[in-house]
């Protein structure tokens, strides 16, 4: 079985801070949406910009989360083929490399599709809170870099594969 070489520090403070960055989305979303609902259900009237908020908040809270996942292995994985090779280790590093490569190039698609909507983005502003609209694509433009940057350090350092939740390749 090969172990990997972890830096605790960084990947719980890491953990920390994409814990709390997603709490604060999540719980100003919620106030956002509850002072709303019963203002509009109350009083007649409501915040405009709460719908705004809340969807600006929810795109950022979904690709920091996104972004968090990814070093502990939690996206979604297709463990059948990769199973099969763990008695093979050369077919497994074989198998690794692939996956690693896939990755990468899936995030330099996405990243680049994500830039292209910044760059346009940068005209135009939301109609009630006047933000740039290119805070929309932005997160997906970092998330897609920073996993992407994570999957080369992982391919340099030809790190075994990891499934989350204890789960391992050997």
């Amino acid at each position: 079985m090969t172990t990997e070489v972890q830096h605790p520090v960084t990947e719980s403070a890491f953990r920390r801070l994409s814990s709390a960055l997603m709490a604060i989305c999540l719980g100003v979303m919620a106030m956002s949406v509850f002072v709303n609902v019963v203002l509009r259900y109350g009083f007649g009237s409501g915040i405009a910009a709460s719908e705004e908020l809340s969807r600006l908040l929810f795109v950022w809270m979904v690709f920091i989360g996104a972004t968090a996942a990814y070093p502990a292995g939690e996206h979604m994985v297709f463990t059948s083929l990769v199973g099969l090779l763990r008695k093979k280790p050369r077919a497994m590093a074989g198998v690794t490399v692939l996956i690693r490569l896939l990755v990468l190039g899936a995030c330099v698609l996405v990243a680049w599709g994500a830039w292209q909507q910044v760059v346009v983005g940068l005209d135009s502003h939301s109609v009630v809170l006047h933000y740039p609209t290119a805070l929309l694509p932005l997160p997906a433009f970092l998330c897609t870099t920073a996993i992407g940057i994570m999957a080369l350090v992982e391919l340099i350092k030809r790190t075994p594969l990891h499934f989350g939740f204890g789960a391992q390749a050997e």
